[in-house]
């Protein structure tokens, strides 16, 4: 079920329950390899602490997954079908969560999936990731079987689609044979099991039936299931990956490797449907959504068989009667135990609060790779830690049910969905202007109607006026060569076609250098591009609530310097030539005894905190630039390799300027907060990270053990409730009066800064679950003046009035557009967008000791998304740390 934000508080845990231990038989997963392999071990595993599975999943996301910016489909797919491995078995893990409902163990999918593969030729399986906890990610192919070459032909069918759409619609061959692909997946939260069990019964149906009709489905069509998506919560019976991350609302950001595996599995399916199964709504609930609608769809291509599919699963569960299922009332809006013959679909039953605006969840992500999608709600809420046995045996079979009505929709309909599928990819690629779905259009638009009654020309799409490109800059207009590598990364990653300019061109007197990066919305994806790179809309006022967040612009708030150019209608910006992967600019100046590079995106920060770990030399200047003392060439280089850094030689002016720079030290940072602290320090290159709590502190007071000692600096992201009087309270004075700072964000921080003397003022905060993109100004003499930003996240806005003489603005919300794109709710005066207008945004404060303050009311390391928020973070601990 998709729940409004909660953020969960770290505890001190290890994950011996998420850990695999025994040995397990491998398989050779490469879809091109003999199909059967050897066996590999699997060590015994004792338990993993939640800090290493941050740095292991930080290193995952460093990775460039399956291939950015390989366009033909993020991971490799069977030459031929049946694909069929052998799997990994892993063992059972202890009190397992399935155990208490009576569901499909993980530990029991491989064995099951092994003997359908024996028994039928039609069931394929390859892995398509690993879980955070290193479990295999499964996707269960149904099909007629193929011989190489028509695998071959499929495949060429599939890129055709996206790649030559006017060709496609013309293809009378593959409009004859090309298989068209449903996809089905399951448990992306992982306290929600029965779609997993529901999906394993209807493979197993497709394999063992007879029926002619079954036979002529798989001939005509690819069925897809990802069976869980998220093993590890499936295991130990959390929502949340080992992470401690909700991984269906990572779509963008990636910080999951299960979110990772769903980018990669829908852009290599490109299938006409998609439907993702949740749990628990009280009543079967299938999308499409309420409003407010993103604006970068082609709704009228999503919608029509969007809520026909809808429709039909509410016709077909509700004729099939399924003993102990519930149905909606829509006369009081709720679930009731006699059949009134509804379900509940948002779109037509939900006026704000379950939208899909944010393509941060599955459905919401897989309709930008050309698919009409659901998420599906099952009904039967859990009752204790799981759902009880009768009623997961109840959403079991409503799930069943929504499956075979979706199935039975595509076969019936694929002709039309798959001429939408191809029409939206020629859309993108023509860079046609995009038309908000008006009233007016709503008539005459093709294919079922039904939907046309419910749509609501004021609260529901907006127009977008779509530039011809986006434009990251490189050489000195660029704020962060690093951050803008690590955006086209991300871009790649996400299946956006990016190309260099290969000689520089000026643009509405603006010059771009030979080798910017030229984001063409000429392409198949432009919706999704232009929806990961656009600042978005304030939409305030047209919904009461929204379900989550309302903006996540990559280009705003990536740290990255990058221009919105001309109109979709333009000439190309200037001839660009295709980048499958962004070149390494590592690079170490031979001879020099001194090197310097710009600090100013998180890859930076990650190599600082690299050079310091390792005691090399290194100063800071007022600039940015970051002087390195080269005692060890090699561990320079190395850094250099890792985190493709350029070092250039140190200047003379550079070298005479570290008489008064602040020479730096490898910091170790306790901190109090959420996960999103905890992995944003970690994503930084913070590796010295202690865990300190209220409770702890007073506790460890008596024997010197609050975890503060040793500290250089203490990070707030949540409350630190010590009274005034208590002991925990003078343990942390006394360690702030011994030069200890506090860095930190919200009004929690600024409450601990307050507390022991490092600044003064009062904090205000927003109206609660506003959220969205504020425009920010930065004073000159700000320590975050060398790399200024333009814009933050808010969730909500925090900032700052009636400070005292010794606290600092260093930045402000803007005076004239503090909030540029989002949902801030309708709230007081007080609490609204213009109460912020010229507020302190960011404050510091320094006592008499030494110590320092920065206190952020910007939510800059909100889901580790914001990447600009994480180097101003990082530049605040240095700043907080330095004796300059």
């Amino acid at each position: 079920m998709k729940l409004p934000r909660t953020v969960a508080v770290l505890a001190t845990l290890t994950l011996a329950a998420t850990t695999l231990t025994g040995t397990a038989t491998a398989a050779d997963d490469r879809p091109d390899g003999p199909g059967r392999g050897p066996d590999r071990d699997v060590p015994a595993a004792g338990p993993v602490s939640f800090a290493e599975l941050a740095r292991t999943a930080q290193r995952s996301a460093q990775q460039p997954g399956h291939g950015p910016g390989d366009t033909s489909g993020a991971i490799d797919m069977p030459r031929t079908y049946p694909f069929q491995p052998d799997l990994t078995v892993f063992p059972p893990a202890d009190d397992d969560a399935t155990d208490l409902n009576g569901t499909v163990g993980y530990d029991e999918l491989a064995p099951r999936l092994t003997d359908l593969m024996e028994s039928s030729d039609r069931v394929s399986t390859q892995v398509v990731g690993r879980s955070t906890a290193g479990r295999d990610l499964y996707l269960v192919t149904v099909t007629a079987p193929e011989s190489r070459r028509e695998t071959a032909q499929q495949s060429r069918w599939r890129e055709e689609i996206r790649t030559s759409p006017d060709r496609a619609a013309g293809d009378t061959r593959l409009a004859a044979g090309y298989k068209t692909p449903l996809w089905i997946s399951a448990n992306i939260h992982g306290n929600e099991w029965e779609g997993t069990d529901a999906a394993l019964q209807v493979i197993e149906d497709l394999a063992a039936d007879d029926d002619p009709a079954t036979a002529a489905l798989l001939e005509d069509h690819r069925l897809y299931f990802s069976l869980t998506l998220n093993p590890d919560g499936r295991t130990v019976g959390t929502r949340a990956t080992s992470l401690s991350l909700d991984a269906n609302r990572d779509m963008i950001t990636g910080a999951t490797p299960e979110s990772r595996s769903f980018v990669a599995t829908a852009q290599a399916l490109q299938p006409l449907y998609a439907a993702d199964f949740h749990g628990y709504t009280g009543v079967l609930q299938v999308e499409p959504c309420g409003p407010p609608h993103g604006q970068n769809y082609e709704y009228d291509l999503f919608i029509p068989h969007g809520y026909a599919v809808a429709r039909q699963v509410e016709d077909d569960v509700v004729a099939a009667a399924i003993p102990g299922n519930t149905y909606y009332d829509p006369a009081n809006d709720e679930a009731v135990d006699e059949n009134t013959g509804f379900i509940k679909i948002p779109y037509r039953d939900t006026p704000s609060g379950w939208d899909d605006y944010p393509p941060i969840f599955t459905a919401q992500y897989a309709a930008f790779l050309g698919a009409t999608t659901s998420t599906v709600e099952l009904p039967k809420r859990r009752t204790g830690p799981t759902t009880t046995p009768e009623d997961a045996v109840i959403n079991t079979a409503v799930a069943k049910q929504t499956m075979t009505s979706m199935i039975d929709y595509l076969a019936e309909h694929d002709d039309a969905m798959l001429a939408d599928q191809v029409e939206a990819f020629r859309r993108g690629l023509a860079g046609e202007p995009k038309d908000a779905l008006t009233g007016d259009d709503v008539a005459a638009v093709p294919g079922p109607d039904e939907w046309k009654q419910h749509w609501d020309v004021v609260d529901d799409q907006d127009p977008v006026n779509l530039p011809r490109a986006y434009v990251i800059p490189v050489g000195d207009e660029q704020r962060s060569a690093a951050d803008a590598e690590a955006l086209v990364d991300q871009l790649l990653f996400h299946g956006i076609e990016v190309g260099t300019l290969v000689r520089t061109v000026r643009v509405d007197g603006t010059t771009y250098p030979r080798g910017s990066f030229v984001v063409d919305l000429h392409q198949p994806r432009r919706g999704l591009a232009n929806a990961l790179l656009d600042l978005g809309t304030d939409i305030s006022a047209k919904v009461p609530s929204m379900y989550d967040i309302s903006a996540w612009s990559l280009s705003s708030l990536w740290g990255a310097t990058v221009d919105r150019v001309g109109s979709t209608t333009d000439r190309p910006v200037g001839r660009v030539v295709p980048l499958r992967h962004d070149p390494s600019d590592a690079r170490v100046p031979r001879g020099a005894r001194h090197v310097t590079f710009d600090v100013a995106g998180v890859e930076d920060y990650r190599a600082l905190n690299a050079l310091l770990e390792v005691d090399v030399p290194v100063w800071l200047l007022d600039d940015g630039r970051a002087v390195v003392g080269r005692a060890d060439g090699r561990t320079v280089r190395e850094v250099a390799r890792e985190h493709d850094v350029p070092f250039e030689a140190a200047t003379r002016e550079e070298l005479r300027d570290l008489d008064e720079a602040a020479e730096l030290d490898d910091l170790t940072v306790a901190y109090a907060g959420t996960q999103d602290d905890l992995l944003s320090l970690t994503e930084l290159g913070f590796d010295d990270l202690v865990r300190v709590t209220a409770a702890g502190i007073e506790a460890g007071a008596a024997t010197g053990t609050t975890g503060l000692e040793g500290a250089d600096v203490l990070w707030v992201g949540s409350s630190l409730p010590l009274p005034a009087g208590s002991a925990g309270r003078a343990a942390v004075q006394e360690w702030v009066d011994d030069g200890g700072s506090v860095v930190g964000r919200t009004a929690a921080a600024f409450g601990v800064a307050e507390a022991y003397g490092l600044v003064e003022g009062e904090a205000v905060s927003g109206t609660p679950g506003s959220n969205g993109i504020v425009g920010v100004d930065t004073a000159s003499s700000s320590f975050l003046a060398a790399y200024p930003q333009d814009h933050a996240f808010v969730y909500p806005a925090t900032w700052f009035t009636e400070l005292g003489e010794a606290t600092t603005a260093e930045q402000t919300y803007d005076t004239e557009r503090p909030f540029l794109a989002g949902h801030w709710a309708a709230g007081s005066g007080a609490d609204g967008p213009g109460a912020a207008s010229g507020r302190a945004a960011v404050v510091s404060g320094e006592a008499d000791s030494g110590a320092r303050a920065v206190v952020f009311g910007t939510s800059v390391f909100f889901r580790t998304h914001p990447k600009g928020g994480l180097s101003q973070a990082a530049q605040a601990l240095f700043w907080a740390t330095s004796d300059d």
